[in-house]
């Protein structure tokens, strides 16, 4: 079993992205420009954007956060999303989910420029996607492609489910994992109402885990030599913590990993290159590689 170290992949590809942002500059252009649209204290939220301000450091990034109250109208957060279209020293924003529920999220991310939205939401990113034309890809699928070709997982012709439908992991995921180009497999697709979703799991050559349970997947539905990627990031009370909770993955971590030839960890696995792949994007707008 080898354990797949997203830190370390992570950090790795930064430092890439920071010595051709160096090489920008140094050319006379400037760093890209990501803006994060916080609204609210949702502990996991804020966790996230830190992490973001911190990775546009590393990456040598300008990095701006606007803060609003959970009481922000919808009005105005549409305004904001317009104001920042026409910023020309704004290459990409992020609005960070989940958003308060008077708010329509879908209108927020059909109102940003899909040009700028390094999350990859907006309907003619996931649209190109799908079809297989140059785009932003979201986040946390683009981190998973990354981690499998740099630990040189072949997943041509391979059987691969995928736990969890959600706009965000799932149905990008499962794009992705049969387009030629990118996973080249035989994708099922496995939720809440699937009858046949543990005889599935134990078929799979890999599986991609992101259905929010914690410890759903266990030993009996991996087979010996699987690849199983765990996108879960549940919240669990742990008293023995300073945080007061511990995140806990999909994957029964301790008895699935002795029978997987690859498998991620969570914390430390998928969740620090979806940040890097924010990055990644981030430069790419910056350099206009998509849209002109």
């Amino acid at each position: 079993m080898q354990l797949i170290d997203g830190k370390a992949t992570s950090a790795y590809m930064k430092a890439e992205i920071a010595e051709e942002v160096k090489q920008v500059v140094a050319g006379g252009g400037r760093p890209p420009h990501l803006v994060a649209i916080l609204v609210g204290h949702d502990g996991g939220s804020e966790t996230y954007v830190r992490n973001k301000v911190i990775a546009c450091e590393e990456c040598g990034f300008k990095s701006t956060l606007i803060r609003f109250e959970d009481d922000v109208t919808e009005d105005r957060l549409l305004q904001q999303v317009r104001e920042l279209n026409k910023d020309d020293d704004v290459d990409g924003y992020i609005v960070q989910l989940p958003l308060p529920k008077h708010i329509d999220e879908q209108k927020i991310i059909m109102a940003i420029d899909y040009r700028k939205d390094v999350d990859g939401f907006h309907p003619v990113n996931v649209g190109r996607m799908a079809i297989g034309l140059p785009c932003f890809i979201s986040a946390t699928p683009l981190g998973i492609l990354t981690l499998l070709r740099h630990y040189g997982i072949e997943t041509s012709g391979k059987k691969c489910v995928i736990l969890g439908r959600s706009n965000i992991v799932g149905k990008p995921m499962a794009q992705l994992m049969m387009q030629k180009q990118y996973g080249d497999s035989t994708v099922t697709v496995c939720h809440s109402r699937s009858k046949t979703l543990k005889d599935e799991c134990r078929q799979a050559d890999i599986i991609i885990a992101a259905i929010g349970q914690p410890n759903f997947v266990t030993a009996d539905m991996v087979k010996e030599g699987a690849v199983v990627i765990d996108v879960g990031t549940t919240r669990v009370p742990d008293a023995t913590r300073k945080s007061g909770f511990r995140l806990n993955g999909d994957v029964k971590f301790d008895e699935v990993a002795p029978k997987c030839s690859f498998i991620t960890p969570v914390p430390g696995g998928v969740g620090p290159m979806t940040i890097c792949s924010l990055m990644k994007n981030t430069l790419a707008a910056g350099k206009k590689e998509y849209y002109q």
